[in-house]
């Protein structure tokens, strides 16, 4: 579908119960599921910034995300 990004699946749920996001019996059914959530992860790993919400409605806004990435320094340089 032309996507230049990666999709990751927690099927187990094993990397959303580390970050804490776990919301039981949340989903359809009674299903567990993850609570929203943004992150930014730089090069190494390392949680650089990011957003909570317990609503599925609210989520951060583009210019939230991009002013982070901007005060954090994570932008590349221009190229040129």
């Amino acid at each position: 579908m032309g996507f230049t990004f990666t999709f990751l699946a927690d099927p187990k749920a094993e990397v959303i119960r580390r970050y804490d996001l776990l919301h039981e019996a949340a989903g359809e059914r009674g299903a567990d599921i993850a609570r929203p959530a943004e992150f930014l992860i730089d090069s190494t790993g390392t949680v650089r910034w990011l957003d909570l919400t317990e609503s599925f409605l609210v989520r951060a806004r583009p210019e939230d995300v991009l002013k982070a990435v901007d005060e954090l320094g994570l932008a590349a340089a221009p190229r040129g």
